[in-house]
């Protein structure tokens, strides 16, 4: 970039214009992969069974096929972001050339146990684009987030009024919970050796406490939610619900898991959090810890997709609620400020963390 003072050359001028025409259109990007799930694209190619030419795929599809043409253009958008995949096929001796799936579009298939498509779509919802469109005018404004200033409400008072949001959000959690448990269990399972109780606090309809307990039967699994997230769930012979605020009691346990939970909160409500999560769990020399799970900004981000993640993850803590992501100086802060002793951070969960925090 050049100086005050001396001028760009024209191929810096013309690369700068266009990362910004870039950053303008970037948000077609996850509107056409929205749409592809919507149209179940990811699920109709995998049943298909082998590649599916571009005849095939729209003969398949539940359109108006006038507008068929415009089916290449969304794909072509997807098999150059990676989320598909074009490769040679022969039908009726015929060469031609097919859509695939690749690693990324197979985590949007519907029956895969690690499906993000339930996130995809709650982060595109509407109601949480809208606040986007917000942010200067919630800057200007007294409102606490710019959720509200669009909404006029938080987001947890919206999801609990507003018709199908709250399941929609449940949704989305439980998949991410599939997600996060199964590479846990996977490669992680030492976390939990040892341990005879643990509370999910925040565990929304019990799909991370189910897999732990599945994976470890002899331990007793608690999942604490809001009452009207946990009204009607049944438990089973290691795991019950418990309707109820973590910010004025957590059951006992020997862990204490807080998955995606801090992030949401300012530092004031975390600390109050983590000394109900203290006062809850017995001292270190019997076991007692907090395993968080959470972005820690600064690991992992020699990644420039983790990185990014976790700065775009920053921006919706502050659009959506009064929380934000955390470095490791700031996570320990709390930590102390909390009355914990110690802590231990396993960096290796993508773009999230592993924190063990002992009393």
């Amino acid at each position: 970039m050049a100086l005050p003072g001396e001028e760009e050359s024209t191929h810096e001028l013309l690369m700068a214009h266009a990362q910004v025409w870039n950053h303008i259109f970037k948000f077609m990007l996850p509107m056409s992969l929205k749409c592809a799930i919507e149209l179940n694209i990811p699920d109709i190619i995998k049943n298909h069974g082998k590649p599916m030419t571009l005849s095939e795929l729209i003969s398949a599809l539940p359109i108006n096929k006038a507008k068929s043409h415009c089916i290449h253009r969304i794909m072509r958008v997807l098999v150059h972001s990676k989320f598909f995949i074009k490769v040679d096929t022969k039908n009726e001796n015929k060469q031609n050339e097919g859509y695939w799936l690749t690693p990324s579009s197979k985590l949007l298939l519907k029956d895969s146990p690690l499906c993000v498509s339930p996130f995809l779509l709650l982060i595109l919802d509407p109601i949480l684009m809208k606040p986007c469109n917000s942010i200067s005018e919630w800057l200007a404004d007294d409102r606490v987030t710019a959720f509200e200033t669009t909404h006029g409400l938080m987001f947890w008072e919206q999801a609990k009024t507003v018709s199908g949001m709250n399941e929609l959000f449940n949704e989305a959690m439980a998949g991410d919970a599939r997600f996060v448990s199964c590479v846990m269990l996977k490669e992680f399972e030492r976390l939990f050796e040892g341990v005879d109780s643990l509370v999910d606090v925040g565990g929304g309809t019990g799909t991370m406490a189910k897999a732990i307990s599945d994976a470890f039967p002899e331990m007793k699994c608690t999942v604490l939610d809001l009452p009207h997230v946990v009204s009607g769930l049944e438990g089973v012979r290691n795991l019950n619900y418990v309707g109820g605020d973590m910010f004025t009691e957590i059951p006992t346990a020997d862990v204490v898991l807080l998955k995606w939970i801090l992030h949401d909160w300012n530092d004031k409500d975390c600390i109050k959090i983590l000394q109900k999560c203290k006062y809850a769990i017995p001292g270190k020399e019997r076991g007692g810890k907090v395993i968080i799970i959470d972005i820690i900004l600064g690991y992992n981000e020699e990644n420039d997709i983790v990185k990014e993640d976790q700065l775009f993850f920053d921006i919706a803590m502050m659009v959506y609620l009064n929380g934000k992501e955390r470095n490791e100086k700031e996570w320990k802060k709390l930590f102390l400020d909390a009355g914990f002793s110690s802590y231990n951070i396993t960096p290796t969960l993508g773009v999230r963390s592993i924190i063990e925090v002992y009393p």
